[in-house]
């Protein structure tokens, strides 16, 4: 039996087996047995041609957008309009047939996009080219889910759940759950608050189909059997996502408030171009960068080209490293204007965190 025949034999058991504390330890265990078995989808094959024509992109830029979407949703227009880059347009499906890239300046930096082949239901069993653009996808810093804005919800929900049985996670953070592997001293379950979905039989019964017989779990949140088995596998990524709701030029205003509804979302118009401001702007803060400003010595602050970085890596330590590595050889201290000091300038070391649009002047050794 192959792997996908026996994906489908084990959704299907899930599906007929009714959610309750009797079924709890026959369901984390199906659900362990379908993870191991996604892992193998996910992993790329070991011979054959990697990862296939068009799909080997090298990363530019700063960051990394993919358009992820069905297939004549709009992705290669509002590409085309975002950054100027061709992908060809049809009302055809499956028109873009590799991964096209793009580079967008915004705010001084720059953002590579990706205008991804078109998904469809059962990508993550290799249908189409499913299976390589959600290998793409993973490595994008943010995603955008184009949907047609006439059926959003019903293709939203085929998306995610595409991505999330190949270990996408979207707009989440990771479990905090701590998982340590033990040679010997059985389970060690701990938690720090009560637990509505986990026991310890739950927690054995998905641990025992890893093979795993001695281990420490100190569980810190609510979590479901779902949660445990991604920390187990390790392997999942968490990416900011934003739904755009193409083609409002098709509906009404009324029908348009009912899009303001959906969380992460934003509604456009591709083709007019309408609200791509407030795209860009959810764009930059779901990308969580920061613009930090160079001065050198007896100059004025270089406004037209920052030095951008992740807001959770904004140390004076890794601005000198995004200019160049060698400038820490010969650091004594900075010089920092802007809403990180309390006073402008304000001396500071390598630890200090800078904060969006800071002006900083590295002085050096003598």
């Amino acid at each position: 039996m192959s792997t996908y025949d026996k994906i489908k034999e084990i959704e299907a058991e899930m599906a007929k087996t009714q959610k309750n504390k009797a079924t709890a330890y026959h369901l984390g265990t199906l659900k362990a047995k379908l993870a191991k078995l996604r892992r193998e989808l996910i992993a790329p094959p070991k011979s054959g041609g990697g990862a296939g024509e068009g799909f080997d992109v090298a990363g530019t830029g700063v960051a990394r957008v993919g358009f992820v979407g069905f297939p004549s949703v709009g992705k290669s227009t509002l590409m085309s309009k975002m950054t100027g880059t061709f992908s060809e347009v049809s009302e055809v499906e499956f028109t873009t047939l590799t991964t096209v890239p793009g580079v967008l300046q915004y705010k001084g930096a720059k953002i590579q996009i990706l205008d991804l082949p078109g998904i469809i239901e059962g990508a993550k069993d290799g249908k189409g080219r499913g299976r390589q653009v959600i290998a793409v996808a993973r490595t994008c810093s943010l995603i955008f889910l184009v949907l047609d804005v006439l059926k959003p919800l019903t293709h939203k929900a085929v998306i995610e759940r595409e991505l999330e049985s190949v270990g996408i996670r979207l707009n989440k953070q990771p479990p905090n759950i701590v998982f340590r592997k033990k040679d010997k001293g059985g389970i060690n379950m701990t938690s720090t608050v009560p637990l509505t979905h986990l026991d310890k039989d739950v927690v054995k019964s998905i641990l025992g189909e890893y093979r795993i017989s001695s281990a420490d779990v100190s569980i810190r949140c609510d979590a479901t059997a779902d949660d445990l088995i991604d920390v187990i596998e390790g392997n999942r990524v968490y990416i900011p996502a934003v739904y755009v709701l193409n083609k409002i030029d098709q509906i009404s205003i009324e029908e348009l408030d009912l899009i303001y509804k959906i969380p992460h979302a934003v509604p456009v118009s591709a083709h007019h171009e309408w609200n791509f401001d407030e795209l860009l702007e959810k764009m930059w803060d779901y990308l969580n960068l920061v613009r930090i400003y160079t001065k050198p010595k007896g100059q004025l602050p270089d406004y037209a080209a920052p030095v951008v970085l992740k807001r959770d890596k904004a140390s004076v330590l890794d601005f000198c490293n995004a200019i160049h590595r060698a400038i820490l050889k010969e650091f004594a201290y900075g010089l920092v204007w802007g809403t990180s000091v309390k006073h402008n300038p304000q001396k500071v070391g390598k630890e200090h965190v800078l904060l969006d649009e800071d002006v900083v002047s590295i002085v050096k050794k003598k």
